[in-house]
């Protein structure tokens, strides 16, 4: 795994070993931030469920201004602090260890121009924290938020909780869905 591109590219990340987290793939990664490409630079940029940080450090090697990356595992949250050394982004971007519920509800910010989550599968965790972000003041008409996922997963809920869905990118067994607040 690797910076696919920006002022990193190219560097080399560490995962977790074992089964505890699921990187996401190069060439999705890839593909995920050519559609983003013209909202990164100068975003301000949220990455739940962070595994190895690949994703809000991808971010910040694009330009984003500031990343936090929320996890709850210790390894994973070791895994973090490697990859953004290893990529000189400590200054750019702010860990938060804990349950992503919990952090969501505390959290304080202005709000957010990117949200990304790649959630555990199967357990409904994207339900549960659109449902706080349907009312974060860190939320707003402007925010794009990314969920990945399986590829039958449903997210027909969303609008209900004031969500519009107005992009899907399959990628085989997996996809991403693209949400903005309704108007």
């Amino acid at each position: 795994m690797r910076v696919i591109g920006g002022s990193r590219r190219s560097i080399r990340l560490t995962t977790v070993k074992g089964d505890k987290v699921r990187p996401t793939t190069d060439r999705i990664k890839e593909t995920l931030f050519n559609i983003l490409q013209p909202d990164v630079p100068g975003a301000a940029f949220l990455d739940l469920f962070s595994g190895s940080g690949a994703i809000g450090i991808e971010a910040l090697s694009r330009g984003a201004k500031e990343a936090i990356l929320v996890e709850q595992d210790k390894d994973a949250l070791a895994c973090i602090r490697t990859n953004l050394k290893a990529t000189r982004f400590e200054a750019e971007a702010q860990v938060k260890a804990g349950d992503v519920l919990s952090v969501l509800r505390t959290l304080q910010h202005t709000p957010f121009d990117l949200i990304f989550m790649d959630p555990p599968y199967g357990l409904l965790w994207e339900k549960k924290v659109l449902e706080i972000l349907s009312n974060a003041p860190y939320v707003d008409a402007y925010t794009k938020i990314i969920v990945e996922g399986l590829s039958d997963m449903d997210m027909s809920y969303a609008e209900s909780l004031g969500f519009t869905i107005y992009r899907e990118k399959s990628y085989g067994s997996n996809k991403h869905i693209f949400l903005e607040k309704k108007a």
